[in-house]
């Protein structure tokens, strides 16, 4: 699936590939330092080194969103974007990883609607019935996006015990498929 921006830029949004893990640490880990001031490292986020192996299991799954232009090949681009679909028991998942780099935020390509899109579109067709989610509190424009998609506030103790909860999360979504 892919988008070209007024300017040219091209992005491409395509399954995980193992040559794609500094990308998306470099895109993960800067939105959350560099951006948001959380003090949060690689090894932190145990599951940035085994992606496929926590990820890309059951029906789980993980996404990029990548960049190119006229000489490069958007799916062989730059990570700009992420997001996974974690397993967790019982036709049902957690939405993870999130993050779309600044540059690349906004209605112009779209990049966080679609990487949502794509991840939605597989929890249907893998049979999930919910997807939950955790956030930060200093994410009020995740809050928001994920609002106006269809997710609603729940409280910690709604959760499922499969639920892989980050210390750093404080408030929590869901999203019924159906």
């Amino acid at each position: 699936m892919s988008s070209t921006s007024s300017n040219g830029t091209r992005v491409d949004i395509r399954r995980y590939r193992p040559a794609d893990k500094q990308g998306v640490l470099d895109t993960i880990l800067s939105i959350q330092r560099e951006e948001f001031g959380i003090p949060i490292t690689e090894r932190d986020q145990p599951d940035l080194a085994t992606i496929e192996a926590f990820y890309q299991t059951g029906k789980g799954d993980f996404w990029v969103a990548v960049s190119g232009d006229a000489d490069t090949p958007a799916a062989e681009g730059k990570v700009i974007g992420t997001i996974a679909l974690k397993d967790i028991g019982d036709h049902q998942a957690a939405l993870r990883k999130m993050f779309v780099a600044a540059p690349y935020r906004g209605r112009d390509l779209g990049v966080a609607a679609r990487l949502l899109a794509t991840l939605l579109a597989a929890g249907r067709q893998r049979g999930l019935r919910r997807i939950y989610l955790g956030t930060t509190a200093k994410f009020l424009a995740a809050h928001r996006f994920y609002e106006k998609h269809g997710f609603t506030e729940v409280t910690p103790d709604a959760l499922p015990a499969s639920f892989p909860r980050m210390v750093v999360d404080t408030k929590f979504y869901v999203l019924e498929l159906g």
